[in-house]
């Protein structure tokens, strides 16, 4: 009877917290076998810790090499982390809660609604069963796609697996890829680059936003939320190209030695890429330095709410920019759309939004302490500072070379970073109270 107690009284934020936990746990001691290690030989626990909550927190950042370091059984326990981090460990559990022929309770529905992003716990099973059907078979759409693409070049059986690792990899922001070079050798592919890309976008989009388009299929009948996110994704994408297109061409390390189709296919991918996805067709470290705080700011927007990516999410942007508009015109409401916006959510993303640059900031930091022996520049600390955080996986050559103490502040960068930062302030909070004092209504200068 006590441990039901126990059990009740842990709010949603808290359990997800302990459930991603326990999952990154179980990940770190099956890396950490010889079993997952290439030559036979056990993984250090740091790196098993770190490749792990790299996987289930869907980032990308590797201290090892994915696919020469770790067997055949590592690579398919971080496929299967990435896909338990992507789509939520709830999700799952509902899933087999179902399968078994046992009640979903209110309180797993709300914990699956704190999983998802819903705006209402109800309907959420059958959100949860959508979610798993639109994963899988996007992934396994694209895993054969890529399959028909790499035969030639691979083999089938050997195609069949890349593509299945990728496509997981791709649609569920994770980053991580079998080659060193990530998708450098497919910088002009078209069929590479649309598929992940595809993916990439698809799943950065928001299971909510998904299921909205796939029951409505009309503009007018969307909600607000699906179509700022559709909108706010879609400027960023574009503006993403244009500025790395125009940027890189005059960079000769990067887009140099590249054909015009080549520089287009590569400024399309490097503008949805640091969307939380990690993958790279060009070498990261040699871009300009503008490209690379352009990219650290898509890094830091990120996905969409309820999505498998990270950062402070389009739909916050959004907000933001709303609220900017409506303050220059003096406008006292915030819409969009014909729509108004709640003072109460205002507050949320303006929260989200500081939090966030609070802990890259702390992450910067901490970093530029415990890393200052390896003299690295503070662009390239903030660079992996805000990938960790934003559940990206880009950097510029600083994961491979951090310290033990270094190591840890990005685990727990990339932790908060999955979970989102209102989750664990919701989590360590103290339960609200009403006070009965209201006080009397001053005023602060701003600006």
């Amino acid at each position: 009877m006590r441990f039901r107690v126990f059990q009740n009284d842990i709010s949603p934020q808290r359990t997800m917290i302990f459930g991603f936990a326990a999952v990154i746990l179980i990940g770190t001691v099956l890396l950490a076998l010889p079993v997952s290690s290439a030559d036979s030989r056990s993984i250090g626990w740091l790196d098993a810790l770190f490749t792990a909550t790299s996987a289930v927190c869907v980032t990308g950042l590797a201290v090892l090499d994915t696919g020469s370091d770790f067997s055949f059984f590592g690579q398919l326990v971080i496929m299967l982390l990435v896909q338990i981090g992507g789509l939520g460990f709830m999700t799952y559990g509902v899933i087999f809660s179902v399968l078994l022929g046992k009640k979903i309770s209110l309180k797993d529905r709300l914990l699956v609604r704190e999983s998802t992003k819903s705006i209402s716990f109800k309907g959420v099973v059958r959100l949860t069963f959508a979610v798993i059907v639109i994963a899988f078979s996007l992934e396994l759409i694209a895993a054969a796609v890529l399959t028909l693409r790499w035969a030639g070049e691979f083999g089938w059986q050997e195609a069949a697996y890349l593509a299945l690792f990728h496509a997981v990899s791709a649609f569920n922001s994770a980053g991580f890829s079998l080659w060193p070079d990530s998708l450098s050798r497919y910088v002009g592919d078209p069929i590479v680059n649309l598929t992940i890309s595809a993916l990439v976008i698809i799943g950065g989009l928001g299971f909510t936003v998904l299921v909205d388009i796939y029951e409505k299929r009309n503009w007018r009948q969307l909600t607000l939320h699906s179509k700022v996110v559709i909108l706010t994704s879609s400027i960023l994408t574009l503006g993403g190209f244009l500025v790395f297109f125009i940027l890189e061409s005059f960079n000769p390390h990067t887009f140099g030695h590249l054909t015009l189709g080549e520089r287009l296919w590569a400024a399309f991918f490097q503008s949805v890429t640091p969307r939380s996805a990690g993958f790279n067709t060009i070498d990261t470290g040699a871009m300009m330095s503008t490209s690379l705080l352009f990219t650290i700011f898509l890094m830091f927007v990120g996905a969409s709410t309820g999505s498998t990516g990270g950062g402070i999410k389009t739909n916050t942007f959004a907000v933001l920019i709303l609220t900017l508009k409506s303050v220059v015109k003096g406008q006292e409401e915030v819409t969009v759309l014909n729509r108004r916006i709640s003072g109460n959510l205002v507050f949320q993303a303006l929260a989200v939004i500081v939090l966030s640059f609070g802990i890259v900031l702390l992450a910067c930091l901490l970093l530029t302490i415990t890393e200052r022996t390896a003299h690295h520049d503070f662009l390239e600390i903030l660079f992996e500072a805000t990938s960790a955080f934003g559940t990206t996986g880009l950097s510029m050559g600083v994961t491979r070379e951090l310290t033990p103490l270094g190591k840890f502040i990005v685990i727990a960068t990339m932790f908060i970073g999955r979970l989102g930062p209102l989750t664990f302030a919701f989590a360590l909070a103290l339960k609200p109270t009403k006070s009965k004092i209201r006080y009397p209504e001053d005023k602060i200068l701003i600006g």
